[in-house]
């Protein structure tokens, strides 16, 4: 079982993780996103936007079960994350999270 928490926090500091939705999309475009980590309660549209582009770009993601609020207490800022998007996992296990099963949050 991977622990989120410490991987996420891991990849932060060891690695190379941005921020919003806008910088999301263009990583995912652009095939530089390893890993997208959405918030459960994303707004719709947002999601539904970077889904369709994670699945045109072959990016995994992984649904976060709690807020954006409590994403963005685990990256240390004050304020809402809905999405991130790793880019380098650094030193962490964050990977992890997509190559064992999940249950889907839908």
């Amino acid at each position: 079982m991977v622990d989120l928490v410490r991987e996420l926090q891991t990849a932060i500091r060891t690695g190379k993780v941005i921020l919003g939705s806008k910088n999301t999309l263009k990583n995912c475009i652009s095939g530089k996103a390893k890993l997208v980590i959405i918030a459960a309660n994303c707004p719709t549209e947002i999601r539904n936007k970077i889904e369709y582009m994670c699945k045109i770009a072959g990016t995994p993601i992984y649904i976060y079960p709690g807020t954006s609020w409590d994403l963005g207490a685990i990256c240390r800022k004050p304020f809402m994350v809905a999405v991130l998007a790793v880019l380098d996992p650094g030193d962490s296990d964050i990977m992890a999270l997509v190559e064992t099963p999940e249950e889907e949050v839908s």
